[in-house]
């Protein structure tokens, strides 16, 4: 099992399966995220967006992150994506994502993390994890992303 930072032009299918794979994304947030995916490809970091997929030797990306520095903060990083394939999910694989990604914030001098998530039902064992991992809940903004589904953001001071 390795971190391979940088994205490739063939993540993006890997990307969109295991997103897919999790059943909690609409179709635009997919999109969103290989939008993402391709200006990291042509931009590299420069994007703003640095990648990390969890990889067996010889298979397809088990997981993903995506994070990088807030604009117009200092030492302030956000977490916009990260995702394990469905099938190796609860096998400790996102926890190995989300401490890579700390780990690397934390070489960068960053300082603090800020995580976003739905409070959808279906979400319950994504803010768990959060919360497992030591992150704490900073606010919740009612009706955020539609009537009934609120904004949780998370942070963590590194």
């Amino acid at each position: 099992m390795k971190i391979r930072r940088g994205i490739r032009p063939s993540d993006l299918e890997h990307i969109g399966m295991i997103l897919v794979s999790s059943g909690l994304f609409h179709d635009y947030e997919i999109n969103t995220a290989l939008d993402i995916g391709r200006e990291g490809i042509s931009k590299g970091e420069a994007s703003g967006y640095i990648f990390l997929f969890l990889e067996e030797a010889e298979h397809p990306p088990l997981g993903f992150a995506v994070f990088g520095p807030v604009p117009c903060t200092h030492k302030r990083y956000d977490l916009y994506w990260i995702g394990v394939h469905k099938p190796a999910q609860g096998k400790g694989y996102g926890k190995i994502l989300l401490q890579a990604c700390e780990t690397i914030i934390s070489q960068m001098d960053g300082e603090i993390i800020y995580i976003e998530t739905s409070s959808r039902e279906d979400y319950q064992p994504t803010r768990e994890f959060y919360l497992k991992n030591g992150y704490r809940i900073e606010t919740i903004l009612p009706n955020f992303y539609d009537e009934g589904d609120s904004k949780y953001i998370f942070s963590k001071r590194l």
